[in-house]
């Protein structure tokens, strides 16, 4: 047991070393806020501290997404312009709305005998797939500029408005749940979770986009006549709450996402294997 714990609290003081300079360089490129890079430097030392396999799929997350959201940046912000409310740089709430389900699932593999770890790691791996779903499709989505549709109704949307997909997107989708998938599958050596990882990464990017076309909040810009997910538009007018529930705003569905990959990962992980 003490070597156990030695092994541990090493794990731990590495991980929040390399997850303070992460961190700090995810700030410098202006790809986390202050408060995101706090919260990141938190998951990253968990993810250390559960084994080097964690810390790699985080990383490999965390370093794709980040450049995907530096590709075409200013286009892409001009095209979300009044429409998204956070656009730059990611705080903390942003953060754990991503990664909560995958620091939670760290720290109950530390606690968890290690004939019992199995579910753990894929779940904690799938939400990162839906995640990861998720921000290639809006990443690749709105750079391509298709014209998006909701995934209710069909019906053209606006570009960067909740629950509009499109065919780019879809694809990007599936393939940063197959980029995380592999990953994890690779880093474990665990090749039978690869198909669990990569369906609860498409299942919760699509639970993100029926939640968002549905009950998200929806707002209104009268002084634009124009939707939008600010509370305050870009005008400097307050909007005006038109649909959906008026507390569920973006980072709670993107929180219910990732909920969604681990949940179908680890169920699909803890069915028996022959």
């Amino acid at each position: 047991m003490t070597i156990i714990t030695n092994t541990v609290l090493l794990r731990v003081s590495l991980g929040a070393f390399a997850a303070i300079g992460i961190g700090f360089a995810g700030y410098r490129a202006r790809a986390l806020s202050w408060s995101g890079a706090f919260a990141a430097g938190i998951i990253g030392t968990v993810a250390v501290a559960a084994g080097w396999a964690w810390a790699v799929v985080l990383i490999g997350y965390f370093g794709v997404s980040t450049l995907l959201s530096k590709l075409g940046s200013h286009r892409k912000r001009a095209r979300l312009a009044g429409v998204v409310d956070k656009t730059g740089a990611r705080d903390a709430t942003q953060v754990m709305a991503n990664g909560f389900p995958f620091l939670l699932c760290g720290l109950l593999s530390l606690i968890q005998p290690s004939d019992e770890l199995f579910p753990w790691v894929v779940a904690g791996a799938g939400s990162l797939a839906a995640s990861a779903a998720d921000t290639w499709a809006t990443e690749i989505g709105t750079l391509v500029g298709q014209p998006p549709r909701s995934i209710l109704t069909f019906r053209r949307v606006n570009v960067g408005e909740s629950g509009g997909v499109t065919w780019a997107g879809w694809l990007a989708a599936f393939s940063g749940a197959a980029f995380v998938a592999s990953v994890a599958s690779l880093a474990w050596h665990e090749f039978f979770a690869l198909p669990f990882i990569f369906v609860g990464g498409i299942a919760g990017a699509a639970v993100d986009s029926i939640i968002g076309a549905s009950v998200q909040r929806r707002s209104w810009c009268d002084a634009c006549g124009r939707p939008t997910e600010m509370r305050i538009h870009d005008c400097g007018t307050p909007s005006r709450h038109i649909g959906g529930f008026a507390w569920l705003e973006n980072d709670g569905v993107n929180l219910i996402a990732t909920v969604t990959g681990a949940f179908v990962s680890g169920l699909g992980a803890s069915l028996p294997r022959h």
